[in-house]
Order: structure tokens, then sequence, then C-alpha cells
């Protein structure tokens, strides 16, 4: 059991059956009445994201989640399909869940899944990958602002946004929380 004190970013919890990650925590107090804890809560089932209070003090149920470390093979339609390691299972994940992590999963990469009750329902990869840049429009010479950027086709078909130097060929750091250029390789 987790009381409310233990809410942090990142804290599985679980909820009439349900599992949620907490994405965001707030300890708020009025001036009149108890303390309560604001979170928005991310459905690991679904990917939903939803808000919901907790009054202070309040304890949830711990999630029942596994990380295991599986193989990431390809993607068919609207699922991931990875296979255990140690038993050569083949395992789907919808990629709807997974927050847009699946847009940077490469064929035949190691990813960690987080497993409820025994079935797939995300992925963990690392927060910086390097990528090739499949497709992105030549700059403009003599084009120097800063600021200025352009869409970039990486290796597993996402687009980021990249700066005017980057070109087709170039490998780049990506930021995979946040979709952003990192730096080139």
């Amino acid at each position: 059991m987790y009381s409310t004190t233990d809410f942090k970013k990142g804290l599985k919890i679980e909820m009439d059956g349900v599992p949620f990650e907490i994405v965001e925590s707030q300890h708020y107090k009025p001036g009149k009445g108890a303390a309560i804890v604001r979170t928005k809560l991310r459905n690991l089932n679904t990917g939903r994201i939803q808000d919901h209070t907790f009054r202070s003090g309040e304890k949830v149920e711990k999630a029942d989640v596994e990380i295991r470390e599986m193989q990431f093979l390809y993607q068919e339609g609207d699922d991931l399909v990875i296979m255990d390691l140690t038993s050569y299972e083949q395992l789907a994940i919808p990629a709807a869940s997974t927050d847009g992590k699946s847009d940077f999963c490469k064929d035949g990469e190691k990813v960690f899944v987080m497993l409820y009750n025994g079935k797939p329902i995300d992925l963990e990869i690392p927060a910086a990958m390097v990528f090739e840049v499949t497709h992105t429009d030549p700059g403009l010479k003599g084009d120097t602002v800063s600021s200025v950027t352009k869409p970039a086709t990486i290796e597993t078909g996402a687009t980021i946004q990249v700066p005017l130097f980057i070109n087709t060929g170039d490998r780049i750091k990506v930021d995979t929380r946040s979709r952003g250029y990192l730096g080139r390789e």
C-alpha cells in the first residue's frame, strides 16, 4: 500500500483493479479544510491521462507490475510484436498504450516491457537514443538563425523537429520523452 505522501512521478498504483502511473502530483493545502493531493494519472491499459484528487493520507494499492527485458521484433498494424528472450514466446502490445514510445523502437532492439498480471502493457526505452535521418529537406544556405527548425524523418518513421543544418544521412541524438533534438552523433 502507498500513502499519498509516497506519491512521485513514475509511481505505479492500482485503483479499482486498473493500473495507473502517476504523471504529476501536487500537494495542496487550502486555507480551510483538510489537505488534498491533486494528480494526473496515466491509465496503463489505455494510455489515457485523467485527473484525480486524493485526500491527504489516503492509501492506494501498489500495482502488480513487473519489468522484463525483451526484444522488439516488428510493428504489425496497431500492435507491437515483442519476444520474451527466455521462453521465445511472442507477445503483442497495443501501440496506443505506449504513449508514443513505439515511434522510437528499432527492429531487433532490446526493450524493457512492463507486464501487469503477466500481460504486456507498456514499454520502457532509454531517455536518449541515436537515430539516422532518412529524409529531411535541405536547409537554405545562409539561413543561420538558431531557433529555426525543420521536420526530419528518422529510421523508425517518426518525425521530429531538427535544426536547419541537419541533412539526410546524419546521425542524431533524440530525447524520446519530449521528441526533441539533442545533438549530432
